[in-house]
């Protein structure tokens, strides 16, 4: 928890009570808890945080149903659950409304569970909604070592594409390439032309763009009529994208967010499932998480912001 916003070191640890729930809320003893750019930026203050301090971060995690509300019918006290977007979730137990409450299969552990849902179901809807994959897609992918970006490599591999990635560093690329990336670039060399001599001068199909200020060399990489798929500003904002060169050109500018796609306990559902399915056959593996004891908050962020880590980092009750 917190009390001011900051640096790492605002971040305590220290009791509370437990939450009461109401009737439409299971109580879970959480097993894993993810954490992720969210939790920064709301240590930060750059993300409205609701009500009064202390706050507590988290919203990704898995655990065991401690205690059934009175209107839940088909969850039952020992059942596994994951969940992708509910409050206050660094805590040994959180309150989880049943709408976002995700079955756990057994075949995914309490780890995987806390490490994939988030950056798993991004990667789900931006290949499958923001644009769908096909055989023999060509696809860039920034930040392509990044939890969302190995994912993202899995599925457009398992759909049928072949991707191409960027990244900042040698490391970063043979965790990529690890993942199954054909071909990585480092933002530092002339990237722009390295994809356009991979791809015989034609451009690629679609690029995932997560980082922004990128946006104008994506297009620049883009084919006649390809797309353009804007999810993320982890490098800054992009400048703002000319009308009349999509028109020229045939490009396609569209956004994602995750948040218009789990409307509904039924979304998170089915979405679910899927992925819980494509790691139970094998087609998608989650990198080995580096894993802090809830108690090291403070580590935990600290290693997160140093952008050196390229998996998923968990925080352990």
């Amino acid at each position: 928890m917190f009390k001011t916003f900051g640096g790492p070191e605002v971040l305590e640890y220290g009791e509370m009570a437990a939450p009461v729930i109401g009737p439409d809320e299971i109580l879970v003893r959480m097993k894993a808890i993810g954490l992720n750019f969210a939790d920064i930026y709301r240590r930060k203050g750059n993300y409205h945080l609701a009500g009064e301090p202390p706050y507590i971060l988290g919203y990704e995690g898995a655990g065991t149903v401690e205690e059934v509300g009175g209107n839940v019918r088909d969850i039952s006290k020992g059942d596994r659950i994951a969940f992708a977007d509910v409050a206050y979730a660094n805590a040994e137990l959180v309150a989880v409304p049943i709408e976002k409450a995700i079955p756990l299969p057994e075949s995914i552990s309490f780890a995987d569970g806390a490490s994939v849902l988030l950056q798993g179901l991004t990667a789900h809807y931006l290949t499958k909604d923001s644009y769908s994959v096909k055989k023999n897609d060509v696809v860039l992918v920034h930040a392509v070592a990044g939890g969302v970006g190995q994912l993202l490599v899995q599925i457009i591999n398992l759909l049928g594409g072949r991707v191409i990635g960027l990244t900042s560093s040698e490391e970063k690329a043979a965790a990529a390439r690890k993942s199954g990336a054909s071909k990585v670039f480092l933002y530092k060399d002339d990237w722009k032309q390295q994809v356009l001599a991979e791809t015989n001068g034609r451009g690629v199909d679609v690029v995932y763009e997560s980082v922004g200020s990128t946006l104008p060399d994506s297009f620049t990489v883009t084919r006649i009529g390809g797309t353009v798929v804007f999810y993320g500003m982890a490098g800054g904002d992009p400048t703002p994208v000319d009308p009349r060169m999509l028109m020229d050109t045939s490009k396609t500018l569209t956004g994602g967010d995750l948040w218009n796609v789990l409307t509904s306990r039924e979304e998170r559902i089915k979405r679910s499932k899927e992925l819980f399915q494509w790691m139970s056959e094998g087609h998608i593996k989650v990198a080995e998480p580096t894993v802090f004891a809830l108690q090291d908050g403070q580590e935990a962020h600290r290693y997160l912001e140093s952008r050196e880590s390229t998996g998923k980092i968990l925080l352990i009750p």
